[in-house]
């Protein structure tokens, strides 16, 4: 297939105030395929609303196809492009959240919802775990898409590779001090899995966490292609945006030069499927 271009979005959600994200997001959207042709824009984990909302998600989470997802999918109808980003959705029982990603296509359709499910600490208590790994099919090609903590499970990238997925896109909230633990799985599940990763980390404070940003795109054979780093002047992680060119032909290049996924010997990974 031809090049694609794809970004990621670094980017500071105000705690609990989804318009104002939401219109943010729209208008970086909008500054994103207006600088360049974009076929796909991932942004951060919780990106609508911030994370330490606690009982808060009852009154921001909603159904999708809903009223965030609506406001993005026009702007991304607009400039034909591919949009996934993170937000709390709710079940028709109220009382069920999810720590979930929705995928918009270019037509501002809805292409598909994946509920986070490797929840750490605290947000148990707020949202349920999903239990499916999901792949969507786009006009370039098959993404996957993970949620933050997710991606210190190889068993999560590799079961959306093993579904189809030639780029992985992962909305995330990941905070000090675990910087150099992104740093590492971002590498290894492109390298692990000759795949993509399209990682987009948001930074900014919260009332107990700071976070870093250090978003990647990543190739199959680990070269980061592009990356937000530490702004020198303020040595703080500032808000803003990444592009890389992309091509999935690599994928297949790259599996086949190193044969990663076909000598695989699932009968003696028996283990792996055992809870302890």
């Amino acid at each position: 297939m031809p090049e694609i271009t794809v970004a990621v979005v670094q980017m500071e959600p105000k705690l609990g105030d989804v318009e104002a994200n939401i219109y943010q997001m729209a208008d970086m959207i909008e500054r994103i395929c207006s600088a360049e042709d974009t076929d796909l824009i991932v942004f951060p984990e919780l990106a609508t609303t911030g994370v330490e909302m606690g009982v808060g998600f009852n009154r921001v989470a909603e159904r999708v196809p809903g009223h965030q997802f609506n406001v993005l999918a026009t702007r991304a109808a607009d400039f034909s492009t591919t949009v996934v980003f993170g937000l709390p959705t709710k079940e028709k029982v109220e009382s069920i959240f999810y720590n979930a990603a929705v995928v918009i296509g270019p037509d501002g359709e809805f292409l598909g919802e994946y509920r986070k499910v490797h929840l750490k600490g605290e947000e148990q208590l707020s949202f349920r775990a999903g239990y499916r790994f999901l792949v969507f099919d786009t006009t370039f090609g098959t993404i996957g898409v993970m949620v933050g903590w997710d991606m210190a499970f190889p068993e999560a990238a590799r079961s959306l590779v093993l579904n189809g997925a030639e780029i992985i896109c992962v909305p995330a909230a990941y905070e000090e001090p675990y910087i150099d633990e992104w740093r590492a799985f971002c590498v290894a599940r492109a390298v692990e899995n000759g795949v993509f990763m399209v990682a987009a980390n948001r930074v900014g404070i919260e009332p107990s966490r700071q976070y870093f940003g250090e978003s990647a795109i990543v190739a199959p054979d680990g070269r980061i292609l592009s990356a937000i780093q530490e702004d020198p002047e303020s040595q703080r992680a500032l808000p803003g945006y990444a592009f890389a060119r992309i091509n999935t032909e690599d994928v297949r290049r790259y599996r086949e030069e190193m044969q990663i996924i076909m000598s695989r010997s699932p009968a003696s990974y028996g283990a792996v499927v055992k809870k302890y």
